[in-house]
């Protein structure tokens, strides 16, 4: 059997009645196990659902790995609160990590890629060992769009050579969106409480709002990327992903904290607080939000004005912006991903364990081409040609791009527009409708993307579900200057509560948009 097939653990029976784990919240958990229930009995729960639906029933792919140490975490979770030594809202809690994170577990991160097969560090990312610390069950590892997305102009998101292709929970031949497709898959078919992410420019955002998930892209400095397989340290961030604003909010307070190897992180301990403490239903009454409104479809534009008007019953006093031009910023940023590709992989490929063969980015393009039936039967590499090309970080036209990248996503982008529109926060479609999968033509995405400017500018952005579109999630984004993490969650849960707008999956094998082109349903 090929190592797609192999890497499910079966579940474990179940030595006491489980909880019912769907749907439910962090908080509703805590409150099961107040009244009883166990960690373990949830752990388990999980367990079980992961292996009825990811290489069974709908087949969502989402989950690379479950952790053979889950139980035994579980365990330790349960005779803590019997201790009465609970360390938590998150002791106890399942949740799912992207798998280009490294935990201690005795699983590898492996970025979704062959090359990194046998890289079990048995060291935690400082952000995983935050989690751990306050008591988290990791579950597992979820699959990804391989090497984040980065290796290919013609990729296709949610795919890996280790993983296979992460399906939709909404229609399974729709896009899950990538990288952190499997997470967000996971956590939308309910096989933890929550999931890390990752993202660089969408990789947090798009999955979330095209599996109907709220997710956080935080500024860039709160959370560590050290044990991260990197792609840029300019605009590489972990992020919580989560069924709703609270939940994220929990984890990603568990998530903040200053990290030595990380110089971006040195002022994190000032942002360090419980983000879901303030969270209100009154928290857009009063507050100014820039609308902006890109090119969309006619439906998912309905879709907008709808939420819109949610919005201004909230409270909100809304001023429409204009998005300025920005010329040049996509190739910059480009520009900039690739130099530090080279750069920061092979840094951490230089630092992993000796079974990993590939030492550097140029050995990895050498291990694709040999192993190029496994590694690229849909689509190259040539992105990771184009970065082992680059002239490294000291290089003049990277500084400068860089330079010009940051001013123009930040003090010329969403600042000026924050200042135009006397607003804290601006608000857009996160992105267009979940694409279909597409062996042949690779990724396809039709409508707007609001991830760019946060994700070069290194600001906040959340995206909130605000419903089905055609029978598809889409979302609506939060967007605001450095470290206003807060305001975004805070508008966030506000606009959360008010529309109620989130739906469950159906794992429909197509999106349910009425009669075909055929005339039949």
């Amino acid at each position: 059997m090929s190592l797609a097939t192999t890497v499910l653990l079966a579940a474990p029976a179940t030595a006491q009645h489980a909880p019912p784990v769907e749907e439910r919240s962090i908080t509703e958990l805590q409150t099961a196990i107040g009244k009883g229930a166990s960690s373990e009995a949830i752990t388990t729960a999980y367990l079980a659902r992961i292996a009825a639906m990811d290489r069974t029933g709908p087949t969502l792919r989402a989950v690379i790995a479950v952790n053979p140490d889950a139980l035994a975490q579980a365990r330790a979770a349960d005779t803590r609160r019997k201790a009465g030594k609970s360390l938590g809202p998150l002791d106890g809690i399942p949740l799912l990590i992207k798998d280009n994170i490294e935990t201690l577990d005795p699983i590898a991160t492996t970025a979704g890629s062959l090359a990194l097969k046998d890289n079990v560090t048995r060291r935690d990312a400082p952000v995983v060992a935050l989690l751990r610390a306050r008591g988290a069950v990791i579950l597992g590892k979820t699959n990804l769009s391989e090497w984040a997305n980065i290796r290919s102009t013609a990729s296709i998101s949610g795919w890996s050579a280790i993983g296979g292709l992460v399906r939709n929970p909404y229609a399974l031949d729709r896009t899950a969106c990538g990288s952190s497709s499997g997470s967000g898959a996971a956590v939308a078919a309910n096989f933890a409480a929550a999931a890390l992410g990752t993202e660089t420019d969408g990789s947090v955002v798009c999955p979330a709002a095209m599996n109907g998930l709220v997710g956080l892209k935080p500024t860039i400095g709160l959370v560590s990327r050290s044990h991260v397989v990197p792609i840029s340290h300019s605009q590489d961030t972990p992020g919580p992903m989560a069924r709703n604003v609270r939940d994220a909010a929990i984890l990603f307070s568990a998530m903040i904290g200053v990290d030595p190897a990380d110089p971006t992180t040195k002022e994190a301990a000032r942002y360090a607080k419980d983000y879901a403490r303030g969270l209100s239903t009154e928290a857009l009454r009063g507050v100014r939000v820039g609308v902006l409104r890109p090119d969309m479809t006619a439906t998912l534009k309905d879709k907008y004005e709808q939420q819109l008007l949610v919005l201004k019953k909230a409270g909100a006093i809304l001023v429409d912006v204009e998005q300025p031009k920005l010329e040049g910023l996509g190739d910059a940023e480009f520009e900039v991903l690739k130099v530090e590709l080279k750069a920061d992989l092979n840094t951490y490929l230089a630092n992993s364990p000796a079974a990993v063969r590939t030492r550097n980015l140029d050995q990895v393009i050498a291990f694709d081409t040999a192993n190029a039936g496994a590694e690229m039967p849909f689509f190259r590499q040539e992105i990771f040609e184009m970065a082992a090309k680059t002239r490294g970080l000291d290089d003049a036209e990277y500084l400068g791009l860089r330079a010009k990248s940051l001013r123009l996503a930040g003090a010329e982008g969403i600042d000026a527009m924050l200042k135009t529109a006397k607003a804290t926060i601006l608000v857009s479609p996160t992105y267009g409708l979940p694409w279909l999968s597409d062996s042949v033509s690779g990724d396809h995405a039709d409508g707007p993307s609001a991830s760019t400017l946060p994700a070069v500018a290194g600001y906040p952005h959340l995206t909130v579900p605000m419903g089905l579109v055609k029978g598809l999630p889409v979302g609506l984004s939060f967007i605001a200057t450095a470290y206003g993490d807060d305001r975004v969650l805070a508008a966030g849960y506000a606009y959360e509560q008010a529309s109620k707008a989130r739906v469950a999956p159906r794992y429909l094998p197509a999106a349910d948009v009425g009669p075909g082109l055929d005339g039949v349903r």
